[in-house]
């Protein structure tokens, strides 16, 4: 299709702004040597700038990024004022200063230099530049969500940490403040509540005599008795060991102390070797913890750790041992009966004998080649009549043996009255009708009414006996060290929950430092995007007035 001349005129001119450069080139409006040419322009600009006029818009000009062809221009125009004094009669401007900008925009119209250049820092900004502040300003905003969903999860993770810390807590009967004391406190309030589930087993003995009827009726002996313990607890309570064991109760209870351990370990990995002394005895003799010591006729004696001593005694009385003849000595204290006080308040006897074989034992030097063995006999391992002491101090519910068969025996006791139950509702059950028509009264007079009463006061018992807190308050009296287990896994959780909750911290401080940099990049961005458009004008317009101003479009430009 033909266009008219008159129309030629309005017909637009479009050029791939990635292909301008070369389309310049192209056309030979510029120069393939146009970078030579904009080094020596880019030398003397920088002379020129060493002396400029004190002036704000030039100021605000020489404050830019780049100065390029039309910045020279408008200084040129600003020196023509602030240089008007040094022109003279031709029209010449003997000032240095417009001498070096004039010099300046001549070098780039040479060949359209400045064409060239404004068409690279075209190209240079919309395929670089922008692009790159776009990808960082995307990267912030994409770390501010990553960092906000973080945070969330953070806080959300910290925040079932405590709930799972203050159920832990809610299952052991403490508020969590200060968990080592509020367990230790618990214990102290065990033997109370250890009571009144004793004092509530009272309530079950129509049960038991219940159960105790229908096991001699059913499997024919009478004299058989069930659930022992139980009835036990049910008549006389929570009583000590020794009293369930004895028939009797103590005149003395000396119940075993609680030893707490230390809150924090020790600073140093040691190995406790008990009272072994730090260095071994010379001579390769071995220190039995006895000391002997020259008795009062000059002899030897025996410390017994009470200021007195005491001898070696013989059967025959003389001054030596013999021990060859079958006979056996001890040795004893000035005292005669108190024994060998070991150190931990108990005492005891040492017993010398021939052994049997007579080679194996100890040779006593006598000659004749007998041995004998000591034997060490310990006075006081029994408790006094009737004082309750160790294990027997503790009470039935207290002490993990008694405790264990209560709870069998509690379960036995439930699982019966269930079936009763079952049996007494189930009409239909013929068998069991005939079964219990020769049964005690006891038997046949149960209603349905009074054996779930009981079931429900067996399983109440049950569930107050192996409730969690109680057990872990048991396993803390019957070791210590648990305190600081589960102290320590308590902690944990919190310490976890504090981890969280400082990291959160963490990320929320590289959120405010993504904001405020995508803060600093938008206006920086707004400044390239508004100098890029500035230079697209300035193109089209410049190459138009070559085409006798017909329209010119840069494609491709996406701002």
């Amino acid at each position: 299709m033909q266009v008219a001349p008159q129309e030629y005129q309005n017909v637009p001119i479009d050029i791939q702004t990635s292909k301008l450069l070369d389309w310049l080139v192209d056309r030979r409006h510029c120069s393939r040597r146009w970078r030579d040419q904009l080094q020596l322009v880019r030398e003397r600009l920088q002379v020129a700038i060493q002396d400029m006029p004190e002036n704000p818009e030039i100021k605000e000009l020489l404050e830019g990024s780049y100065l390029h062809y039309f910045h020279c221009l408008r200084i040129v125009e600003i020196l023509k004022g602030t240089e008007a004094s040094t022109k003279n009669l031709f029209g010449r401007y003997s000032s240095q200063r417009m001498k070096d900008w004039q010099e300046v925009v001549s070098l780039y119209e040479k060949e359209n230099t400045y064409l060239a250049e404004l068409s690279s820092l075209l190209g240079r900004s919309i395929s670089y530049e922008v692009p790159s502040l776009r990808r960082q300003l995307g990267r912030c905003q994409q770390a501010q969500q990553e960092l906000a969903r973080r945070q969330d999860e953070c806080q959300l993770g910290a925040g079932e940490l405590r709930e799972r810390f203050l159920a832990s807590c809610r299952q052991y009967g403490i508020a969590g403040a200060d968990v080592r004391q509020e367990l230790l406190a618990l214990v102290q309030e065990l033997p109370a509540l250890l009571s009144r589930i004793g004092a509530g087993a009272s309530a079950l003995g129509e049960a038991i005599e219940l159960y105790q009827a229908c096991v001699a009726f059913v499997c024919d002996s009478p004299g058989a008795e069930v659930v022992p313990l139980l009835r036990f607890v049910g008549c006389h309570g929570n009583t000590t060991v020794f009293q369930w064991r004895t028939g009797r109760q103590p005149r003395r209870v000396e119940r075993p102390e609680l030893r707490q351990t230390p809150q924090e370990p020790p600073q140093q990995d040691t190995i406790d070797w008990g009272d072994f002394p730090a260095e071994p005895p010379q001579g390769g003799d071995v220190d039995w913890g006895i000391t002997v010591e020259p008795s009062p006729q000059g002899g030897d004696g025996i410390d017994w750790g009470d200021g007195e001593k005491g001898t070696i005694t013989s059967p025959q009385g003389d001054d030596g041992i013999d021990w060859g003849d079958g006979e056996k000595g001890t040795i004893t204290s000035p005292q005669g009966d108190d024994g060998i006080d070991w150190g931990d308040g108990e005492k005891g006897t040492i017993t010398v004998e021939p052994s049997p074989q007579g080679d194996d034992g100890i040779d006593w030097g006598d000659g004749e080649g007998q041995e004998g063995t000591i034997t060490v006999v310990e006075a006081g391992t029994e408790a006094p009549e009737g004082v309750a002491r160790g294990s027997d101090a503790l009470t039935l519910l207290e002490n993990p043996e008694t405790r264990n068969q209560f709870i069998d025996e509690l379960m036995e006791l439930e699982l019966f009255l269930a079936q009763r139950l079952m049996e007494l509702e189930d009409e239909a059950d013929v068998v069991a009708m005939s079964q219990l028509q020769l049964a005690p009264a006891v038997l046949q007079g149960q209603s349905g009414d009074r054996v779930r009463a009981q079931l429900a006061t067996a399983r109440e018992l049950l569930a107050q006996l192996c409730s969690r807190s109680v057990q872990h308050l048991c396993m803390i009296l019957a070791s210590p060290r648990y305190v600081e287990r589960v102290t320590a896994l308590l902690r944990q959780k919190l310490h976890q929950a504090e981890l969280l909750l400082a990291k959160r911290d963490a990320l929320a401080q590289k959120r405010r430092e993504a904001l405020a940099e995508q803060a600093a990049l938008e206006p920086k961005l707004q400044r390239l995007q508004e100098k890029t458009r500035e230079l697209q004008k300035l193109i089209e317009a410049d190459i138009s007035k070559r085409y006798g101003g017909r329209p010119v479009n840069l494609m491709g430009i996406n701002l």
